[in-house]
């Protein structure tokens, strides 16, 4: 069996595995073929990659002979790719069209952004991986475009207050910006529409913000889900009553198939002080304030708005470094120890993630998404 590790298109820094995994993969007697130049920019050369075993070969070699092809983004698959696996991250939510032309084209998918979010998928779980990381360096961000300092300072020349920071969101994102800001001295508040949330957030230093009457989100993959009206009248004067007082707000909320809640409306950025920061990490599915654009800075009202979902790909040596150990793990679920593949469609994680199979979309989700 040949795995092909893909080259990403320009925008990407990352790569689908880096020398020590495709190591784990060649002792288990799986060839494993990486495109040249595949990991330049995750800052490994074609050399350390032989030196684990893998062969370097061109893009059109990986297409025609190998069996798996791994390749984070799905934006560069040739119309000419017939009966092919593909593992990666393909969002198959808000790209139908494109897991239409796959099934036609026979292509066997697997997106693990869509594994169930389960104790037995952690291993493979991508989205956490990666959301470490976003939140990680949004609140990095931040602090190096935010005019004050975080900690408080008294010096002798007078005290500086610390920084006050909202994060919008405490699923792994969010979770890791209330630890990395912290760490910074800032002071914390944050806002989830799950209650069960309270206790992690307060363990790591932050202060939780309530607002009664939320929808059960124990069933969304810790995502979160679509309030009834009364409660987002409620949530809307909370946050806005937190957003005045805040220097940083970093929003991460995303629901699953839709459009990214707006929590932060312009006259809620028009009240925030001058040279206050908004780090939307969820501007790739519209983002969670009125004047947030993906891949933008927008400047208004003396507010910094950043649009960016690429956060993860900015530390391109350690997402990919997680990324594949995630795709090595699920590698490992759907290979023998013989090195031959086994697809177990009764296995909830292969069923769970397989988005396009026998010429059709056969994952219920993204079937009913358009």
């Amino acid at each position: 069996m040949i795995v092909g590790v893909l080259k990403e298109p320009l925008f990407e820094s990352r790569v689908s595995l880096l020398p020590e995994s495709v190591a784990t993969l060649v002792k288990k007697n799986i060839q494993v073929w990486v495109e040249a130049k595949a990991g330049d920019k995750s800052f490994c050369t074609d050399d350390d990659y032989t030196k684990q075993g893998a062969l370097i070969k061109t893009r059109e070699e990986i297409f025609n002979q190998s069996d798996i092809l791994l390749v984070i983004n799905g934006d560069e698959i040739p119309s000419s790719l017939k009966n092919k696996i593909l593992i990666g991250v393909f969002q198959p939510l808000y790209q139908h069209q494109r897991m239409q032309d796959w099934a036609a084209q026979q292509i066997t998918s697997f997106s693990l952004d869509m594994l169930p979010r389960t104790t037995r998928a952690q291993s493979m779980d991508v989205l956490s991986s990666q959301a470490n990381i976003a939140g990680y360096k949004a609140v990095l961000l931040a602090a190096d475009m935010f005019p004050r300092y975080f900690p408080m300072f008294i010096t002798a020349a007078g005290s500086i207050p610390p920084a006050k920071l909202l994060i919008l969101g405490a699923g792994v994102a969010g979770l890791q910006a209330i630890a990395t800001a912290k760490r910074l001295g800032a002071v914390v508040e944050v806002f989830d529409t799950r209650p069960q949330v309270k206790e992690e957030v307060m363990s790591l230093g932050g202060k939780f913000v309530e607002v009664e009457g939320a929808a059960d989100a124990s069933a969304a993959g810790g995502y979160a889900v679509e309030q009834t009206e009364e409660f987002l009248q409620k949530q809307k004067a909370k946050i806005a009553e937190s957003v005045a007082k805040a220097d940083i707000v970093i929003s991460t909320a995303q629901i699953p198939g839709k459009k990214a809640p707006i929590l932060v409306t312009q006259a809620m950025i028009e009240s925030m002080k001058k040279g206050s920061v908004i780090i939307d990490i969820a501007a790739a599915t519209g983002g969670n304030t009125d004047l947030t654009k993906n891949n933008e800075t927008v400047h208004h009202h003396g507010v910094t708005i950043v649009g960016n979902s690429s956060l993860p790909a900015s530390m391109p040596s350690d997402a990919s470094k997680l990324y594949g150990k995630n795709v090595l793990n699920f590698l490992q679920l759907i290979t023998t120890k013989e090195a031959a593949l086994h697809l177990n469609f009764d296995d909830d994680l292969v069923k769970g993630c397989c988005i396009t199979r026998d010429g059709q979309i056969i994952h219920e989700r993204v079937k009913n998404a358009n």
